[in-house]
């Protein structure tokens, strides 16, 4: 699902969120090269011999960032480097909060505009709202420019307690006022969302393992369980990963006392173990898992984990086929190395990363496109499984390693709902046009009252299609999808996640088979 219709500042990076591990500083690990080793000191005279004698003028740092790059590349797919200009928003994506003023923004023609105060930050304090209008930064100007997305964070982030003064545009009042706004640490979600689907099914999305997530996963199934939830959806597609200790403390929910979560073996054969302890608030509750083939590391360890241990079930498709565990090392000037350092198993004793060697490395880099040749995501069958890989749960259940978590209940991927990136992208426009211009009297309406009644008539939707039929003229089926994305992106506009994915869950295949098992259980 395409949700670029947020270009937030935080969104960076996210690909280095499919780690897992732990971090340390390169200057205080005894096993690291000494200052006087041999391959150093090569390095250190290959460098100095360039920047005094070659023959032109080069960037001595770019050429060490490639050959870092070049090195690390040469190991396995996950093993990466991060320049210094990349490790800020990194380190902020897993941390799970930033330095800043709290917003959501998008550029409306020449404007910053805000689509979402974030909850708790500075700038819902000081009563800015949706729909406004950043025009001055300090003495920076913000309009009439077309700063580039990445750009804007450096107007408006900063260092703790630090003060910018911002010039602010209200549309619907038609006013111009100033605020100062004092930068503050500031949440990133990493719980996208959580709600009840009916009266005893609750449902939360989580989008990655950051530093944040089980304090604000503990937070979500407090609520639900008061608001009388006895089974859960645990929502892990596209999430990518994260840290590994995050995902135990998560599955240790689930499991009863002494249950084997997930076991690491590094280059030395040493083994370590992670058992779930006798805290779990949800042991006894039902239990669904949706995963895809996107969700990665730490996401197919908690789905490994509740699998082999005969814990609730897996819907979905084939995930991704990590299981190798990352260290950070910190290189001193601001970049940093994440390090591939153990593999990790699931408690049956499954590996589940997939080939990466010099033969298969292409096919790892084109894994999705393999899958749609192959027939993979539209049949169960199409999963080529390899028999010396099978393993056996304590209740007799057939698991499989080598390359992804098959689930329990297969999902085939949705084609009717597949809209291209024009549509998206004009849609995600029309709908904030739309929403900000009619914001006091669509404020007014409840969610479920807009979820129930917005747009009978057809006459927003009738409105869109005008505007881009000269462009493209969308059959029946592409109708369909639209009407059902517009109203989710009007929504999103004006109740955030809940609202865009509460109208996108309604006709969701994988949450579908959900309710049909629950049905089936009664």
């Amino acid at each position: 699902m395409n949700r670029n219709n947020l270009p937030i500042y935080f969104s960076l990076a996210v690909i280095f969120g499919i780690i897992i591990g732990v971090f340390f500083s390169g200057n205080n690990n005894s096993s690291l090269l000494s200052k006087k080793s041999p391959q150093e000191q090569k390095i250190k005279k290959l460098i100095n011999f360039i920047e005094q004698e070659y023959v032109d003028n080069v960037n001595t740092d770019d050429l060490l960032d490639g050959a870092i790059s070049q090195m690390l590349g040469k190991l396995d797919p996950h093993s990466v480097y991060i320049p210094k200009e990349n490790l800020q928003a990194v380190t902020e994506n897993m941390q799970g909060n930033f330095i800043g003023i709290g917003v959501q923004f998008r550029m409306i023609n020449d404007s910053i505009t805000v689509v979402q105060t974030i909850k708790g930050g500075p700038s819902i304090k000081v009563g800015i709202r949706p729909g406004d209008r950043i025009l001055m930064a300090n003495n920076d100007t913000l309009y009439g420019k077309r700063i580039p997305n990445d750009a804007v964070p450096k107007y408006l982030k900063g260092k703790p307690e630090t003060q910018v003064k911002l010039q602010i545009y209200r549309k619907t009042a038609d006013s111009l006022f100033t605020v100062n706004v004092k930068r503050d640490k500031v949440n990133i979600k990493s719980v996208e969302l959580s709600y009840m689907i009916n009266d005893s099914l609750g449902y939360i999305k989580i989008d990655r393992f950051a530093r944040n997530t089980y304090s604000e996963f503990k937070s979500a199934m407090t609520s639900l369980l008061k608001n009388g939830m006895t089974d859960l959806v645990l929502d892990l597609r596209g999430n990518g990963g994260g840290f590994i200790d995050i995902a135990n403390q998560i599955i240790d929910e689930f499991l009863e006392n002494k249950k084997l979560m997930v076991f690491t073996k590094n280059n030395k054969g040493a083994i370590e173990k992670y058992f779930a302890t006798s805290t779990g608030s949800f042991e006894k509750g039902g239990l669904y898992v949706l995963i895809d083939e996107n969700s990665a590391s730490a996401s197919e360890i908690v789905a490994g984990a509740l699998q082999d241990n005969d814990k609730g079930t897996i819907i979905g498709r084939r995930s991704f086929g990590k299981g190798l565990v990352q260290v950070e090392m910190d290189l001193g000037d601001g970049s940093a190395v994440r390090l591939t350092t153990a593999r990790y198993y699931t408690p049956t004793g499954r590996s589940i990363q997939k080939p990466y060697g010099k033969k298969a490395i292409n096919d790892y880099y084109n894994d999705y496109e393999n899958r749609i040749k192959n027939g993979e995501l539209l049949s169960k069958d199409s999963i080529k499984v390899v028999d010396s890989l099978k393993y056996k749960t304590p209740k007799g259940k057939i698991v499989y390693g080598g390359g992804g978590i098959i689930p329990d209940v297969f999902v085939a991927i949705d084609t009717t709902s597949y809209l291209s990136g024009f549509y998206y992208n004009s849609l995600n426009d029309f709908a904030f046009d739309y929403a900000d211009a009619n914001r006091k009297k669509l404020e007014k309406w409840s969610l479920n009252n807009f979820i129930k009644n917005f747009d009978k008539e057809n006459s927003v939707l009738k409105t869109y299609l005008k505007s881009i039929i000269e462009s493209s003229k969308p059959s029946l089926k592409t109708q369909k999808n639209i009407e059902k994305y517009l109203k989710a992106s009007i929504a999103n506009v004006l109740y955030g996640d809940l609202g865009f994915y509460k109208i996108i869950h309604q006709d969701d295949k994988m949450l579908q088979k959900v309710l049909e098992l629950e049905t089936k259980k009664e």
